[in-house]
């Protein structure tokens, strides 16, 4: 009797089992919109900017298709040798807007985007404000120099709110954020920024100024002087010239005036004989 109601015990045991097994099932299904998991591509390690995508990068899971994003691709085709240009955390999905385009390579070519350019210029520790300039910070760019036709110095904004995509062989901060010093800076600019840029590094001293990268803000930054920086100090007076007086043109004085009266005397030859005009003789 013990034995028939162990295994009566054992019957319904076995038979709840799958009706649980049967009602999780279908819930999950209906989570996944009746179908079961699709294959999709996550990264399998920690993927840097600048990096290109192999082989041994992608990992493919199962998951339900309302929970693939709108933009994974979903053959390895898109994303092999595609480069990095956002980074990519492990498990993460490889999406396209986190990876290059097509022949657009890796490395710092894949963080350019069509029609800007990247131009290096060359920093030190206080240029570069103690190293805290590094890829994805904003800076502005100051010049000093002596203008042509100026006998003084000034400093001026020659850009404002450029991107920093490399510093020195980095093309990515450090995750704590921390000072990298190094000799070279890149900025990423327009054709024509660029041209300004590598005109100013050649005519006088360049300054970077970091700045918020949620202050987007264009200022009308006037040019300071230097005798703007100390107080008091008035800008030299013009030196007056006193211009020559004309010099006064002095007429001849008039030639006098002669009056002529012939005399006849038989068949001679008329005499002339000439008079002045009154008051033109000697007085």
């Amino acid at each position: 009797m013990n034995r028939t109601r162990l295994l009566m015990i054992g019957v319904v045991a076995l038979a709840l089992g799958a009706l649980v097994s049967v009602v999780v099932y279908r819930n999950l299904l209906s989570k996944g919109g009746g179908q079961p998991g699709v294959d999709v591509m996550v990264a399998a390690d920690d993927l840097q900017v600048g990096a290109r995508v192999e082989e041994h990068d992608i990992k493919i899971i199962k998951i339900p298709v309302s929970d693939i994003p709108p933009t994974a691709p979903r053959r390895k085709a898109d994303v092999l040798d595609h480069g990095v240009i956002l980074p990519i955390a492990k498990g993460e999905f490889l999406l396209s807007g986190k990876l290059a385009g097509e022949n657009a390579g890796s490395g710092l070519p894949s963080l350019i985007p069509p029609g800007m350019r990247a131009v290096s210029v060359r920093v030190n520790e206080v240029v570069s404000v103690a190293g805290f300039v590094g890829p994805g910070t904003r800076v502005d760019v100051l010049l000093t120099g002596t203008p042509a036709g100026s006998a003084e110095q000034q400093t001026t904004t020659v850009l404002q709110n450029v991107a920093v995509i490399a510093a020195g062989h980095t093309l990515e901060r450090t995750p704590s954020g921390e000072a990298q010093n190094t000799p070279v800076i890149t900025l990423l600019v327009s054709p024509d920024d660029a041209q300004r840029l590598t005109l100013a590094s050649s005519e006088g001293h360049i300054q970077l100024v970091l700045r918020n990268p949620l202050d987007t803000r264009q200022d009308e930054v006037a040019a300071a002087r230097t005798a703007g920086l100390y107080k008091g100090v008035l800008a030299p007076a013009k030196p007056t010239t006193h211009p020559h007086p004309a010099k006064k043109m002095e007429s001849p004085a008039p030639a006098p005036t002669v009056y002529g009266v012939e005399v006849y005397q038989g068949d001679k030859k008329p005499d002339v004989i000439k008079f002045p005009e009154q008051g033109d003789g000697p007085k």
